[in-house]
């Protein structure tokens, strides 16, 4: 999904006891969500928590490995790896058998049916339609022969016929299909693994109707029969998931943390998942401290106390056989111009206003100093990325801010009107745009502040209802291609480009170098493209962070992941240890 990630947020994985009496038999996993999400249908899980549910009911045709690093693509639905034509443009899949549908009214006699390549087909062709508006277009548009021309086809018309046939996508029988390519799509399969491509059934899409997104009926290892919009998610483990087991294989190191326990055996390996949504960090804190959470991303209001001199595990912590992870992220933090507003053509401007802002004081107040600055969009760890590459406008002068505010029109902000920044409910995001704003204010700018539960800022961002919006993006598959795209003209909103950002020799670069195979001139056509970016401000860049983590000693089978939406159904407990370990806390 181009995985939408909040500024400020991270995914909390938390293993909690409910209630005063604490149950060691059976294997139920908490977690905590921060934010909630608007419903289960994959088209439009644009954002890394929608992704992270949707991916315990949905499956795709391919997922990433849970151990291996580098991140290796595995088939999950698909038998195996697609057969791929000399020219590099027809793929041709196989699909599992015995896969099937979770039971539900949709279905005759209310069981769940195989799954075949009628589906695939039927959820490519879904994630295209015009008047489902999907969030996941931007994966697909121009890619595969004809798909276009269908959803133009159907833009217009009342009805869109599902079962007019499409150039690029042939069934060859109910276990295999082909698809055709328009040109060189090097991140395909990266896509395949993505829940956007999730595969759903007809019946259920047909039988509940808009109230789809709240009766998730997939394949996957959990099942979830309504989803009520609460504040807490339960899924059981589904009776009819296929076998799957445990990988027998990771890195280097993985048999010694104690990864590969479980290796062969049937997954998913726990009964019931609960989610709940907490906003705020506090109350997630506390929870891990009476031993409630089990995977928690450290408060930076708690920060001091957990780890010291930035790197160690305080000791009463590691007393309790708490564990600590830092992880740096493939991902970017920064404040998106709309672009659509004509106060943002100005070039000036935007540089004025980054030049203005004190990111080394921010990143100690908000990252615990551990993030780095970002210099344009492509993240560190990716093709594309130069150490060396400083950008001349990630720096904090006043001076030099109030001379280009200046050049752009506006001396010591006369005549500039007041800008609105959209973002999220939550105290640590306000805060980090008041911070913003104090910085601005000294150059004569103005910055309001715009609160938002998380799918209103979404759907402000999708229908273009912003002067400015704070967000990070955190990598969907490990190509740049994947940050590159968040500024490409034609995935404008409601694609993954919010900022509705538009530069025709960008655009230009970004169609010779995405049909590129991985290699040296695919990244030196990148850096080109990343350096142009940062020159020309479309965002305020902010920070590539590192998350760090505590987990309970009894949480089995974690690994830090960064695609990890397929990751819940390989997590495990120890009860005997949890129940020897909590008499500590």
């Amino acid at each position: 999904m181009k995985r939408l990630v909040l500024l400020f947020g991270g995914i909390f994985l938390i293993l909690c006891g409910c209630s005063k009496e604490r149950n060691f038999d059976e294997r139920e996993l908490h977690f905590i969500s921060p934010e909630k999400i608007v419903g289960f249908d994959p088209i439009h899980a644009s954002d890394m928590y929608s992704g992270n549910e949707v991916g315990k009911v949905y499956e795709g045709l391919f997922e990433f490995h849970p151990l291996k690093r580098p991140y290796e693509l595995m088939p999950n639905l698909a038998e195996s790896l697609p057969s791929v034509s000399e020219d590099g443009l027809t793929y041709t899949f196989k699909l599992k058998k015995n896969v099937l549908f979770h039971d539900s009214p949709a279905f005759k006699d209310g069981k769940g049916r195989e799954m075949k390549s009628d589906d695939i087909i039927f959820s490519i062709k879904r994630l295209a339609d015009p008047k489902l508006q999907a969030k996941g277009w931007w994966l697909y548009d121009d890619k595969i022969a004809g798909l276009n021309e269908w959803r133009e086809k159907y833009a217009s018309q009342e009805t869109t016929n599902y079962s007019d046939e499409i150039e690029g996508i042939k069934k060859i029988d109910d276990y295999s299909f082909s698809i055709k390519l328009k040109k060189p799509y090097p991140q395909f399969l990266y896509a395949l693994a993505m829940p956007y491509s999730f595969v759903v059934a007809k019946e259920a899409v047909q039988h509940f109707g808009k109230e789809f997104l709240n009766h998730p009926v997939g394949t996957g290892p959990f099942i979830l029969p309504v989803f009520d919009q609460s504040n807490r998610i339960v899924y059981l483990k589904n009776p009819t998931f296929r076998e799957k087991l445990y990988p027998s294989e990771g890195e280097e190191g993985d048999d010694k943390l104690g990864l590969l326990a479980d290796a062969g055996k049937r997954i998913p390996l726990v009964d019931k998942i609960v989610v709940d949504i907490v906003v705020e960090s506090q109350p997630k804190w506390l929870s891990f401290q009476k031993a409630k959470a089990d995977l928690l991303e450290i408060p930076k209001d708690n920060f001091d106390s957990a780890v010291i001199a930035g790197k160690e595990i305080a000791p009463e912590l590691k007393s309790k056989g708490i564990r600590l992870y830092a992880n740096a992220q493939l991902d970017d933090t920064f404040f998106a111009f709309n672009h659509d507003d004509p106060l943002f053509k100005n070039k000036k401007l935007r540089q004025a206003m980054s030049v203005a802002w004190d990111r080394q004081e921010a990143n100690k107040l908000f990252y615990n100093g551990s993030a780095v600055e970002s210099q344009s969009v492509i993240p560190q760890g990716l093709g594309g990325y130069r150490k060396e590459f400083k950008n001349p406008y990630v720096k904090f002068d006043l001076e030099m801010a109030k001379k280009l505010l200046a050049e752009a029109g506006y001396p010591n902000g006369k005549g500039l009107p007041s800008i609105t920044i959209q973002t999220r409910n939550e105290t640590v995001a306000r805060q980090m745009i008041e911070h913003f704003a104090k910085n601005l204010e000294k150059i004569g700018i103005t910055i309001k502040v715009g609160m938002n539960t998380w799918p209103e800022l979404i759907n402000k961002v999708t229908k273009r209802q912003h002067q400015m919006y704070t967000m990070a993006w955190g990598a969907d598959y490990p190509d740049a291609e994947n940050f590159l795209g968040l500024l490409y003209c034609p995935n404008s909103s409601p694609g993954s480009n919010g900022s509705n950002y538009c530069n025709p020799d960008f655009d230009n670069l970004y169609k010779t170098a995405t049909i590129l195979q991985d290699g040296p001139e695919r990244n030196i056509m990148y850096e080109k493209m990343n350096e142009m970016i940062a020159l020309d401000m479309p965002w305020i860049f902010g920070f590539n962070r590192t998350k760090f983590y505590l987990s309970q000693a009894w949480l089995k089978n974690y690994k830090f992941m960064e695609f990890n939406h397929s990751q819940f159904q390989y997590l495990n407990l120890d009860l005997e240890v949890k129940k020897e370990l909590i008499k500590k806390f």
